[in-house]
């Protein structure tokens, strides 16, 4: 049993990596998602749509050639499609690399003009919906009992909240500790491992090696006894351990309700009680894969009992939380599935991999 719960679990992993257009084959269970609410007609929605905003998402993919702004290109054809098939007014939300952008912008759109028929998200996502750059949006250090601790919360899906504790003895190296004190808020722009990093550097200057342990593990005669393309590897791994660390730094991945309230909150300002939300991203119309629920798992909001969930996808979630008609494909989406498929969806042609919720259907 437990060889088949492995087996299970890697599955699912691989078919999230590659972001697989079949990601859950079962019909029956996916059937509500494009049997009856298939067609404008099944629904209860605003159509013609009068007011669209467009929300293209930006953020630089690591180990990729691909734009940041690539989002922008579809919002264009879409503003050019809403506008001519239905002289609707069209609106963009500009330049959002993070959540805050995005606050900030729908903040001031709401008290200065109504709300939407149409909103339309554009950008990278999965199964806990769209994706920005992880940035921090809140940061502290204490220091109380001789003990320091910064914490930083931050978040690149909205209502998954990624923790990083950095904790130390503020009476163990001096130099350490003033630099913790003086120059925490400059920790705020940098990644996980970037900080480890840094510091871990900072602490090989001014703590000293424990010379006895390190000719025990490293000593040339010790060296003589490895392959040479493992020496570098060694001797760093010797300077980790004879060298006694200054700080314990953990990372986490936890559920935020605030955050993910804040986030449909703000979508049920936006649109129109008969309007839709569109999740125009990977997978936010799929049903989650079959896993081992673990802390760092994702489907962490899918699983979770956020809106009366768990949840079958992230649309059903979105949807269950806003009162909103919420929409979004199954499996992968380029960005010219994207376009496709909402433009399919307005011209009222049922699609196959599109799974669109009402919130009677919840």
């Amino acid at each position: 049993m437990k060889n088949i719960v492995s087996f299970r679990f890697g599955i699912s992993l691989l078919l999230l990596w590659i972001c697989a257009v079949d990601v859950y084959s079962d019909e029956n269970q996916a059937m509500p998602c494009w049997s009856f609410y298939g067609r404008l007609n099944n629904l209860k929605l605003q159509q013609p749509p009068r007011r669209v905003l467009l929300v293209p998402l930006l953020s630089r993919e690591p180990h990729t050639t691909e734009s940041p702004r690539w989002s922008e290109q579809p919002a264009r054809i879409l503003e050019a499609f809403y506008r001519s098939r239905f002289n609707a007014v069209v609106r963009l939300l500009r330049d959002v690399w993070s959540w805050k952008d995005y606050y900030q912008q729908v903040e001031q759109m709401v008290q200065q003009s109504p709300p939407f028929d149409r909103v339309i998200f554009i950008s990278h996502g999965g199964f806990d919906g769209p994706v920005l750059e992880n940035a921090v949006f809140w940061q502290d250090l204490q220091v109380a009992g001789g003990k320091g601790k910064l914490l930083q919360f931050s978040e690149a899906q909205p209502g998954l909240k990624n923790e990083l504790s950095i904790t130390y003895d503020v009476e163990k190296n001096h130099v350490f500790s003033e630099y913790m004190a003086s120059r925490w808020p400059e920790l705020v722009t940098m990644k996980s491992t970037d900080i480890w990093h840094l510091l871990k550097g900072l602490e090989k200057q001014i703590q000293p090696l424990d010379n006895a342990c390190y000719q025990h593990y490293c000593s040339p005669d010790k060296l003589s006894t490895s392959p040479a393309e493992q020496h570098e590897y060694r001797l760093n791994l010797c300077e980790l351990i004879c060298r006694e660390s200054l700080f314990e730094q953990k990372t986490s991945v936890g559920i935020s309700p605030e955050r993910f309230f804040h986030f449909t909150q703000s979508l049920s300002s936006l649109v129109t009680a008969d309007g839709m939300i569109f999740f125009g991203a990977c997978n936010p119309g799929s049903a989650a894969p079959v896993t081992v629920v673990e802390k760092d798992e994702a489907e962490l909001l899918l699983n979770s009992t956020l809106a009366g969930g768990p949840h079958n996808s992230y649309v059903h979630l979105v949807s269950a939380a806003t009162g909103r008609i919420t929409a979004g494909p199954i499996g992968s989406s380029s960005a010219k599935d994207i376009v496709d498929r909402i433009i399919m969806f307005e011209s009222g042609h049922p699609q196959r991999n599109l799974c669109i919720v009402a919130p009677a259907a919840n």
